[in-house]
């Protein structure tokens, strides 16, 4: 258990300090039978694999961890673009908004759509806010008028209820004692954001306020602030007057077909067919957008540009370590002889090759291209480009090392190795517990 418990704390050191933004999707969630692929290829690698040296420098972890990141993000690009099934690759519907500035609308319905291409009509009312609590403003030079010890407030959100304590110290200014408890309510992730606010007089207030938005299961508001029944001395919220609501928290209201509606989030869904953002509240009475489905040909080259940006990208993240790590240009040569194969075809369809490596696409090109009978059979060759580059990124991630700094030890005795299942390689894999 408290092995475990190690390698958890491990795990997520990684994650947090190398992996991208917006790490697990929901193309991180895998079936039995793939997982189980996944390790039988860990342990081909690692019968075959010989003994390395490895260069364990901060930078060489870095470069490897984000490598392995960087290919699952590109991954789970190409598989939002419709699946990873070469059939539906790249055939996800798109969707539109007439007006922007109060919504954008993205599609999340299946494929497969039966009589006619649904549309909806949106007017915003109100958007959905969140709470903040303002404190009392205090001289931010003055000393606190705490008297020296251990204090403690409490803090209830999302039903559970969080106890902070801390410690008023002799000497102390207000000021102090505000940035003190701003990281401490921050840095709990508890889903409040806690800064200091200033006036022209020199006086400062803690201001909380809620990551979450709007109003739920008959609730007045998301938190609250209190130190009535807590464990140390009271008197901080008396004092700093975090307790106070400057604004309490509402639902967006909009009207949807003419029909009045509301939800707690600025973000939403429409019959399971349309993620909704709201944007901004409509102007005038009567001023909507109108949300629908793109045409089959503006949905292609949408996705075909979304997989161009995730595509270079994913050569910029390993450009970036060719100074310190000169084996990842093995890497961009690699997807530079996999680009250059279908480049006279790509070319055709409006995909040029930049000097670096990346990808540039012309939309107009690739529309006309692609129009009528002949020009969807020219869209294979995208497909089997995009199969390529598929392919290519779970190697990457299944084995980042092979594009690091090593020295080769000892090779394993050929004909003669075996695979040793109950222990996966120290680099093959790289599993990570945010999604396997």
């Amino acid at each position: 258990m408290s092995y475990n418990a190690a390698l958890n704390v491990v795990y997520n050191h990684y994650l947090t300090a190398y992996a991208p933004q917006k790490s697990s999707t929901q193309y991180d969630s895998h079936k039995k039978s793939e997982l189980r692929g996944i390790y039988n290829s860990i342990v081909k690698l690692n019968k075959d694999a010989p003994l390395y040296k490895l260069d364990n420098s901060k930078e060489s972890r870095k470069f490897v961890i984000g490598l392995k990141e960087n290919a699952r993000s590109l991954r789970n690009t190409i598989a939002s673009l419709g699946g990873l099934d070469e059939k539906e690759m790249l055939g996800k519907k798109a969707a539109y908004s007439t007006n922007e500035n109060i919504a954008n609308a993205a599609y999340i319905g299946g494929s497969s759509l039966e009589g006619a291409m649904p549309s909806f009509e949106l007017e915003v009312t109100a958007m959905a806010s969140n709470q903040v609590n303002l404190g009392s403003f205090l001289p931010s030079e003055d000393r606190a008028m705490l008297a020296p010890g251990a204090y403690s407030f409490d803090i209830s959100i999302n039903d559970l209820n969080y106890e902070f304590q801390y410690n008023v110290h002799e000497g102390e200014t207000n000021l102090d004692l505000q940035e003190r408890l701003s990281r401490l309510i921050t840095n709990a992730e508890i889903g409040i954001n806690a800064d200091i606010v200033k006036d022209d007089n020199g006086n400062s207030s803690l201001r909380l306020a809620s990551t979450a938005t709007g109003l739920k299961n008959n609730k007045d508001l998301i938190f609250h602030v209190s130190d009535d029944k807590t464990s140390k001395r009271a008197g901080t919220v008396d004092y700093m007057g975090i307790d106070y609501i400057a604004r309490e928290p509402s639902n967006a209201e909009f009207l949807l077909n003419g029909e009045p509606g509301s939800a707690p989030s600025n973000s939403f869904t429409i019959d399971k067919m349309f993620s909704v953002t709201l944007n901004g509240i409509s102007t005038g009475e009567g001023e909507t957008t109108q949300i629908g489905l793109k045409t089959d040909l503006d949905s292609l080259a949408e996705n075909v540009n979304n997989l161009v940006d995730g595509y270079n990208s994913f050569i910029r993240a390993a450009a970036e370590y060719l100074d310190l790590n000169p084996r990842s240009g093995h890497l961009l040569n690699e997807m530079s002889r996999t680009s250059r194969y279908y480049q006279a075809d790509l070319e055709k369809l409006g995909l040029s090759f930049e000097p670096g490596g990346q990808l540039s696409l012309n939309e107009d090109t690739l529309k006309s291209s692609l129009q009528g009978d002949e020009g969807r059979g020219q869209f294979s060759t995208i497909k089997d480009f995009t199969n390529s580059v598929l392919r290519k990124t779970n190697q990457v991630s299944l084995n980042p090392i092979e594009y690091v700094n090593k020295t080769i030890v000892a090779y394993k005795n050929p004909g003669h190795n075996f695979p040793v299942p109950y222990m996966t390689s120290n680099y093959s894999g790289l599993l990570f517990n945010s999604y396997c």
